[in-house]
C-alpha cells in the first residue's frame, strides 16, 4: 500500500507512475498532476493537456470508452526511424540506402497507414503486405514509384498475380519466397505474364531472438528457406535466365526484441548469406533485416519481455556498422537497407481513455456487530479478537487466529450451526481485522511472506467501461504489459490501491500487472474516489496489433475514435480533426449474421400483442417499440452521462 504523505510531489508521481520512461518522449506528468503530451518532442511549445482531450470529447458528445489517436506522433515516429538511419549511414560512409517499410499487418486502419504513408513519402518510405487482402490495400496506396513494397507471407497464384499487377503499375514490388514451390510458381506465371519481378529469399537464421516471439528463427520456424533451399533457389532462378531479377535477402528473428545482442548477432548472419550470395555471383541489392525494433512498455531499458536495453540509435548502429563490417571484409558491395519496423512506428501514437463506472471492494458491505444474546463462540472469538487489537502482540498469530475462524465459520454454516446473518458478522469483523494488520505493516520494512498478499487481497477492483478482449487483447493472450495511469489527479498522494476489470462477463477481463515504482506488481495505487466523481484512466502504447486484434466478446465491437493534431495557435495546443463512430449493437449483430431490422419487428409484434391484450398501454408499447430500437442503434458501451 502506498503511503499517504502529506507532502507529495509530480516526481513521487513520476517515480510511481514511470509515465516518463515507458512515454518515449510523448508522454509526461504536469505540474497540475494531469498527464501531458508532447506530439513533436522537438517542438516544447505544443504541450496538450489530457484532461483538456476528455473535456473536448465530452463537450462534443462523444461516449467513452474512446480511442485517442496523436496523429503529429505517429508522423514523429515515422520521420524519426528514417533521420537516424540516414544520419548514421552517411557518418559511416555507408553506401547503401535505406529503404524501411511499414508492415501494415500491425495496424491496417486506413487513417494510420495513409498518415505513414504521408510522413514517409519524402524518405520513399514504403509499405508490405502478407496477405492477399493487405496487398490489395497496399497496391492502392503505395504509389510512390520509388519505395518499397515488400510481399512476406503464404502466397498462392491470386497472390503473385496481385504482385506481378503492381509491377506491370511500376511500383518495385518484392515477391519474398517463403517456400521453394512459391518460386516455381512466381517464375511459371511471370514467363506467361511476361512481367519480370522482383524476388527476395527469406532464410531461416540460427541465431535466435529473445523475448515472447523466439520461435520465430531457428530451425522451427513458420517461415524461411534453410542454407540448401537458398542456394537451390538460386540456382534455378540462374537456370531459368532470371538471376538478375534475386534482389533482396530477407531475414527476421521476432517481434519485440528485448536484448540488442540478438539484433547483433542476426544482422552478422545475415550480413555473411548476403555476401556469399554475391560472391556466388547474384548481385542482390537489399538486405531486409525484419522487424523486431522494440519499445519500452515498462520503463525499465531491460531485457524484460515487455522492454528493450538499446534505444533507437544504439538499434540502427548495429544494423548500419554491422552490415557494413561484414560487407568490407568480404569485398562485397554494402546493400541497401530494408527495416520492417511496426511496433515501434504505431504503439506511441494511439491510446484509450475508459471511465471507472463502479468500484468492487473486497470486503463489499458492512453488517453491524454489536453483540446479541446466544451468539455463536465462534462469532464472540472474533469480536474479541478485533477488541483486543493493539500493537504489542505478534501481527502474523493475529492474522493466523481470524483466518482460522472465519474458515470455521464457513464450515459451520454449511453444518447449519450458525446463521447467514452471523456468518456475514464474522466476515465484517474478518475484513476489519485484516484492514488493522496492514496499516500495521504500512511503515515496516520486512513484511512476513504468509502477510505479503494483504494489499493485494484487500485492494479494490475499479470496473472501468470497456472491454479488454476488444481493446487490449495482448494484456489477455500473451500478459503483454500496457502501461495503465490516471489521467488526472496525480498530483495528490495515492491512498489506496486497485486493479482493474472490464465491463465484459468473464473472468478474464481484467488487468492486474503494473508498474509501479520500477517494479512489476498486481495492483497500482491510486487516488480514491469521491462520490459521483468521473475519473478517467488511460491505456496507453496501444496502437500496435491492440486496434486491429480486438475480438466481437460479448458482443461489445470497435470503440469510438478521435483523431487528433497538435495546432501551437490553439489554446489548447491541439483540434479534433475527425470522430470516427465505433461500433452500434445493429453493426455487431449484423456480423454474427443477425438482422436487425427483422428483431425489430418481431418484437414490436411481440409488444402489439400485449397491448391487444391489455397487458400494456398503447402509449406505453410505442416508447418500448422505440426505446428497443434506438438501442438497436446505439453504443454497444455503457452510457455513462
Amino acid at each position: 500500500m502506498t503511503e499517504n504523505k502529506v507532502e507529495w510531489s509530480i516526481d513521487d508521481a513520476e517515480r510511481t507512475y514511470g509515465v516518463s520512461s515507458w512515454g518515449g518522449g510523448y508522454f509526461s506528468i504536469g505540474e497540475n498532476g494531469n498527464v501531458k503530451v508532447s506530439p513533436d518532442p522537438k517542438n516544447p511549445n505544443v504541450r496538450i493537456d489530457f484532461k483538456s482531450v476528455i473535456d473536448e470529447i465530452s463537450q462534443e458528445g462523444i461516449q467513452f470508452p474512446v480511442v485517442v489517436r496523436f496523429h503529429d506522433i505517429l508522423r514523429s515516429q515515422v520521420i524519426g526511424i528514417n533521420e537516424a538511419f540516414n544520419q548514421v549511414i552517411a557518418d559511416a560512409g555507408y553506401q547503401g540506402q535505406y529503404n524501411g517499410v511499414y508492415p501494415i499487418k500491425v495496424n491496417q486502419m486506413r487513417e494510420v497507414v495513409e498518415e505513414i504513408v504521408d510522413a514517409g513519402a519524402p524518405y520513399n518510405y514504403g509499405l508490405e503486405a502478407g496477405s492477399k487482402s493487405e496487398l490489395l490495400a497496399v497496391l492502392a496506396l503505395n504509389t510512390n514509384l520509388d519505395s518499397l513494397t515488400i510481399l512476406n507471407g503464404y502466397k498462392d497464384e491470386e497472390f503473385i498475380r496481385l504482385s506481378l499487377l503492381g509491377r506491370k503499375l511500376g511500383r518495385k514490388v518484392v515477391v519474398v519466397i517463403e517456400k521453394y514451390s512459391e518460386l516455381l510458381m512466381l517464375v511459371k506465371v511471370s514467363k506467361e505474364l511476361n512481367i519480370e519481378p522482383i524476388i527476395g529469399l527469406r532464410s531461416k537464421m540460427t541465431a535466435l531472438g529473445r523475448g515472447k516471439w523466439q520461435g520465430s528463427s531457428g530451425d522451427r520456424a513458420k517461415f524461411g528457406l534453410t542454407v540448401p533451399e537458398i542456394i537451390n533457389s538460386a540456382r534455378f532462378l540462374e537456370q531459368e535466365g532470371m538471376a538478375h531479377t534475386l534482389k533482396l535477402l530477407h531475414f527476421h528473428i521476432g517481434s519485440q526484441l528485448p536484448d540488442i545482442r540478438a539484433i547483433k548477432d542476426a544482422v552478422n548472419e545475415g550480413a555473411r548469406i548476403y555476401s556469399e550470395l554475391h560472391k556466388m555471383g547474384f548481385a542482390l541489392e537489399y538486405v531486409d533485416v525484419g522487424g523486431g525494433l522494440g519499445i519500452d512498455y515498462d520503463g525499465s531499458k531491460s531485457t524484460n519481455d515487455s522492454s528493450r536495453n538499446y534505444s533507437l540509435a544504439e538499434y540502427v548502429a548495429d544494423v548500419v556498422y554491422g552490415m557494413k563490417e561484414v560487407c568490407d571484409l568480404e569485398g562485397v558491395p554494402h546493400p541497401n537497407l530494408v527495416t520492417e519496423s511496426g511496433r515501434a512506428i504505431t504503439a506511441h501514437h494511439s491510446c484509450v481513455i475508459t471511465e471507472i463506472v463502479g468500484e468492487i471492494k473486497a470486503d463489499g458491505a458492512r453488517l453491524d456487530t454489536t453483540e446479541v444474546e446466544n451468539e455463536h463462540v465462534l462469532l464472540k472469538n472474533m469480536r474479541e479478537l478485533y477488541l483486543s487489537l493493539d500493537g504489542a502482540r505478534n501481527l502474523q498469530e493475529i492474522y493466523n487466529d481470524a483466518s482460522e475462524w472465519k474458515e470455521q465459520a464457513v464450515s459451520a454454516f454449511k453444518l447449519r450451526v450458525i446463521s447467514l446473518e452471523e456468518l456475514g458478522k464474522i466476515e465484517t469483523i474478518y475484513w476489519q481485522i485484516l484492514r488493522w494488520v496492514q496499516v500495521q505493516y504500512r511503515d515496516v520494512e520486512f513484511v512476513p511472506e504468509g502477510l505479503q498478499h494483504l494489499d493485494f487481497s484487500l485492494s479494490s477492483q475499479y470496473l472501468c467501461n470497456f472491454s479488454i478482449f476488444q481493446s487490449a487483447a495482448d494484456t489477455w493472450a500473451i500478459d503483454q504489459l500496457l502501461p495503465v495511469v490516471p489521467l488526472t489527479g496525480m498530483d495528490k498522494a495515492p491512498d489506496i490501491n486497485c486493479s482493474l476489470v472490464d465491463i465484459t462477463c468473464d473472468s478474464d477481463g481484467k488487468i492486474d500487472q503494473f508498474i509501479v515504482d520500477r517494479n512489476l506488481q498486481n495492483i497500482m495505487p491510486i487516488r480514491q474516489l469521491e462520490k459521483n466523481e468521473k475519473a478517467h484512466l488511460g491505456l496507453f502504447l496501444t496502437g500496435a496489433y491492440q486496434d486491429v486484434m480486438g475480438d466481437m466478446h460479448n458482443l461489445f465491437g470497435r470503440l469510438n475514435e478521435v483523431h487528433i493534431f497538435s495546432f501551437d495557435d490553439d489554446p489548447e495546443d491541439f483540434y479534433i480533426e475527425e470522430v470516427v463512430k465505433g461500433s452500434s449493437v445493429e453493426n455487431v449483430l449484423s456480423i454474427m449474421q443477425y438482422h436487425p431490422s427483422a428483431m425489430a419487428m418481431d418484437v414490436k409484434r411481440q409488444i402489439d400483442k400485449q397491448v391487444a391484450n391489455g397487458q400494456i398501454p398503447p402509449r406505453e408499447g410505442v416508447k418500448w417499440t422505440d426505446f428497443y430500437e434506438n438501442c438497436l442503434e446505439g453504443y454497444t458501451y455503457l452510457k455513462t452521462s
